[in-house]
């Protein structure tokens, strides 16, 4: 295939995944855009909580993220039974991890007062989890199953759907948070309530498609059943995505931390930064993504040729998205940030002036947060994830944390500092991952993999 062949079959496939994990991401955005307008102590309290859940959403996503790769290859070798084994012990390990994650969520106000944080941000913060907390199991099964029809190419159905979910969120959010069309005005707790609404909608509405468009799948028939052997092969593949998701999301959430030692505003300029920054990283996700079912399918026909052009593409591809969101970081920062605030605001003034600040660091690690995340899929893609969660982990939190604690307050430096670390941090994974693709993984494809 030639250069402008991957390229169509990049965009055909990544550009659906892209405008999915945009919709999903857009449910988050959508609670800190309407609790901003409803107040920077409850914006403040929603990225504490934010932070929080996602550091065990993404490690209990490495099960689903590990169904990728796993259904790409068996499609790609014509092995349709290992694709309903795969997905049935991804929806088993995601259930028993939501299972084993909630007792943090539920008691996660007595854990962020000892991370040292506000008690006027903490209460609320646990009080959002102890609701929306419940919504990880929904999300982690929709996880799955968006998985298993993105290894079979039906890109564009994920893509309605979770369209379909954010609309549902949005609507759902203004009617509980401001007490809307006579619904009760629930503040912090409506978007809680909103989130756990779009989780099942959107869980209701995957596995529909899942089982009348593909029913010679039989996902659910025998499902009490255990599947011992493509178990622990999920297992070993996903748990060290997960924990290699845990290095990096746990970053970005000790860096929230540290920004909630500074106070209230940084901590609510953060917020912004963060889900703008958050935005464009969708782009590269869905892009990591598509690497993954190409280079899975690659894999599977031990192509390697196709593996390395396509692999080049995709990285072409997401150097430009970085260069454009970058762009509009240093360009337009207030009107970016102005979003998520309410005009009236008193604090809006000083949560600008931070925030843009911020938004500058975060068009430095453009660049460096594509390129691993890039490097991720390609490797998933090849199911080689030890070496990476090995990575991950030293460059996060052997250099990006320390790093952050140094120059934000040993040097003095803020907010600035703390998001300096997260630039060095990425930049760290970024090379080191793509090497180890480069120099070793790319050379596994010529392998027969393992049955």
């Amino acid at each position: 295939m030639t250069k402008g062949g991957h390229l169509r079959a990049v965009s055909l496939l990544g550009f659906p995944l892209v405008g999915g994990h945009v919709a999903q991401y857009a449910i988050g955005m959508t609670d800190s855009l309407m609790l901003g307008w409803y107040g920077a102590e409850a914006l403040a309290a929603v990225t504490l909580a934010g932070s929080y859940f996602f550091v065990f959403f993404l490690m209990g996503a490495g099960f689903a993220f590990a169904v990728m790769p796993l259904v790409a290859a068996a499609a790609g070798a014509g092995e349709e039974r290992q694709i309903r084994r795969a997905t049935r012990m991804g929806l088993w390990l995601s259930l028993l991890y939501a299972v084993a994650a909630m007792p943090v969520l539920l008691f996660s106000e007595c854990i962020l007062l000892a991370l040292g944080q506000n008690p006027e941000v903490a209460g609320p913060a646990s009080a959002y989890l102890q609701l929306a907390g419940w919504g990880l199991f929904p999300a982690l099964l929709v996880m799955v199953l968006k998985s298993y029809l993105a290894a079979l190419e039906r890109t564009q159905i994920v893509l309605w759907i979770t369209i379909l979910a954010a609309v549902v969120n949005g609507l759902v959010n203004y009617a509980l948070i401001f007490g809307n069309w006579g619904a009760p005005e629930l503040g912090i707790a409506g978007a809680a309530y909103a989130s756990i609404a779009t989780q099942s909608v959107s869980l209701l509405t995957v596995g529909a498609y899942a089982l009348w468009v593909l029913p010679e799948h039989e996902l659910l028939k025998n499902f009490h059943r255990p599947d011992w052997e493509m178990f622990f092969r999920v297992f070993k593949l996903g748990m060290p995505i997960g924990l290699t998701n845990l290095s990096e999301v746990s970053l970005f959430a000790a860096s929230a931390m540290m920004m909630g030692w500074l106070g209230t505003i940084p901590l609510a300029a953060h917020g912004v930064a963060m889900t703008l920054s958050g935005l464009t990283f969708m782009v590269h996700l869905g892009l990591s993504n598509a690497a993954t079912i190409r280079a899975g399918n690659a894999y599977g026909r031990r192509d390697r040729a196709h593996m390395a052009l396509g692999a080049r593409v995709v990285i072409l591809l997401s150097l430009a998205m970085a260069l454009l969101g970058s762009a509009a970081f240093l360009l337009v920062p207030d009107p970016l940030i102005s979003l998520f605030l309410d005009p009236m605001d008193p604090n809006k003034p000083e949560i600008l002036i931070v925030g843009a600040s911020l938004l500058a660091m975060a068009a430095l690690f453009q660049l460096a947060d594509g390129m691993q995340v890039i490097a991720l899929g390609l490797l998933r893609g090849v199911q080689d994830t030890n070496w990476p969660m090995v990575i991950a982990a030293l460059s996060y939190w052997a250099i990006g944390v320390p790093a952050s604690y140094l120059f934000g307050f040993t040097f003095g430096w803020g907010g600035v500092g703390v998001w300096s670390g997260l630039v060095l941090g990425l930049c760290f994974a970024g090379v080191f991952l793509m090497s180890r693709f480069w120099r070793h993984s790319i050379l596994l494809t010529e392998e027969k993999p393992a049955a």
